[in-house]
């Protein structure tokens, strides 16, 4: 079955672009111009997943995904400039899935809504068998609610950290290659540039340490790859 994404964005060549390259991996595309606009057409017309830029006329992305989530659970990805952070984190607290920065790579959107989407989908296949939480030490993650928290304190991540961090802290103390982990974030046969992993890898320090200044559990093995510190 077709799997429909909706594009919610006031940049008319986002709107094109991005909808002919949806278009062109299979996905059928509804687009909206504006949040109010967006709002009563996703109303009408649910989707499968969402794109919504923050920063819109009328009703922004912040205020569109509050008045989503009061009747859907559907996943969400927000557009954000560069000067966004205090956005992005509040907007995953709302209930984002994820963020990506403009301007970005359409191929790069693409793969993560593939990312996101099949981790929908396997979530609702494993409700009834839960998935177990993961405890190591100070760290507790819960795939199934998508919780990740540190000493007790909540650790807001985007799906593509999550799943990361998940299969680096199944195995402690063995070694994950960029590769492996391009594939636990963005399945088999999706290239992602080795840099993209190190930045991913960065910005999931950088969220430990805002809770936990010498967090330093996430080890790198120059070359090699990276692995969560046996402890």
């Amino acid at each position: 079955m077709t799997q429909t994404i909706a594009l919610v964005d006031d940049d008319r060549n986002i709107l094109t672009s991005v909808s002919m390259a949806l278009e062109a991996e299979g996905y059928s595309v509804n687009t909206y111009a504006d949040g109010a606009e967006a709002l009563s057409g996703l109303i009408q017309t649910p989707v499968d997943l969402a794109v919504l830029d923050i920063k819109m006329p009328r009703m922004d992305g912040m205020e569109l995904l509050g008045k989503l989530r009061k009747s859907s659970r559907m996943p969400v990805i927000f557009l954000t400039s560069k000067d966004d952070e205090i956005d992005e984190v509040l907007g995953l607290r709302m209930g984002a899935d994820d963020y990506i920065t403009k301007p970005f790579s359409q191929r790069l959107l693409i793969e993560r809504i593939r990312a996101i989407l099949r981790r929908s989908e396997f979530g609702e296949a494993s409700a009834e068998g839960d998935d177990a939480v993961i405890e190591r030490g100070d760290l507790v993650m819960d795939p199934n609610r998508h919780l990740c928290s540190w000493r007790g304190q909540e650790v807001t991540l985007t799906v593509t950290e999550f799943l990361i961090l998940e299969a680096l802290a199944q195995r402690p103390g063995h070694v994950k290659s960029r590769d492996q982990l391009m594939d636990a974030a963005y399945g088999e046969n999706i290239y992602v540039d080795d840099r993209t992993i190190d930045s991913h890898i960065k910005r999931l320090r950088k969220k430990f340490r805002q809770v936990d200044d010498v967090f330093g559990q996430i080890e790198t093995l120059y070359g090699i790859g990276y692995r969560y510190k046996d402890a």
